[in-house]
């Protein structure tokens, strides 16, 4: 029996041709040339749902903003072993899916500081559509198969709620291209009680995935630096002495 919001193998190619429509430029400039020595391809993902209002979603971009300028995550974007690509996009609705940032290379503190400009002034895309997950992990994959060939490919998720609007994560994962791409959630707590056992079940992908969680959006700073420090130094919890950046 096939549950709400998770229809059959069957509608894959349909699945796949509505997301897609969506994001057609996406595919038109084709796939990203080869960069030599990139480590990790990281895609980040900013929910701008209806229950997202405008103070949380500056907290949101803001503290994203303050986690890519944290000395911590300089240090691991701009660590030995080569550099990392980073995109950004916001998502909600089923086709409401946005990039802000299209792929770049990290290569020194220049490229941070015109990621973080960048998200200051890009203006918000939506602010009334449900959650439509699934949906926005097809528009990731799509956007992922442009990104330039790195070692580790990764999307970030951050989100307040559950699926309430089209097909849910798993029927996405079997009908976009998500071969050798991890997926992390970082779910926001107060919204919705159910958004962490959702994101740990639903959203969370691959060998090594996690969910890290923010207390509300006051918290998202110090959420997404520890988010991005493990993410970035591939860092399983307990397997090193050394310490996560504090909260």
């Amino acid at each position: 029996m096939v549950g709400p919001g998770r229809p059959p193998a069957r509608a894959g190619a349909w699945l796949a041709g509505c997301v897609l429509a969506g994001a057609v430029a996406l595919c038109a400039a084709g796939p990203a040339a080869a960069q030599a020595g990139c480590r990790l391809a990281l895609l980040l993902a900013l929910d701008v749902s209806s229950s997202v209002d405008e103070a949380e979603f500056a907290l949101q971009r803001d503290g994203l903003a303050a986690a890519l300028a944290d000395p911590d995550i300089t240090g691991a974007l701009l660590g030995q072993g080569g550099t990392v690509a980073l995109a950004v996009y916001e998502w909600s609705g089923r086709r409401q899916s946005v990039v802000v940032q299209d792929w770049t290379m990290i290569r020194d503190r220049s490229d941070i500081d015109a990621v973080i400009a960048r998200l200051a002034t890009e203006p918000r895309s939506y602010d009334r559509f449900p959650t439509a997950l699934g949906y926005a992990l097809g528009f990731g994959a799509t956007l992922m198969t442009r990104a330039p060939d790195c070692a580790r490919r990764v999307i970030d998720v951050a989100g307040d709620g559950i699926t309430n609007d089209g097909f849910w994560p798993r029927p996405a994962y079997a009908n976009f291209p998500f071969e050798g791409v991890t997926v992390n959630g970082l779910a926001v707590l107060g919204a919705d009680p159910d958004v962490v056992d959702h994101y740990e079940n639903e959203l969370r992908r691959g060998p090594g995935s996690f969910v890290e969680t923010a207390e509300g959006y006051e918290g998202f700073r110090a959420a997404m630096v520890r988010k991005l420090f493990r993410e970035i130094e591939n860092r399983m919890v307990g397997a090193s002495d050394a310490p996560l950046p504090p909260g």
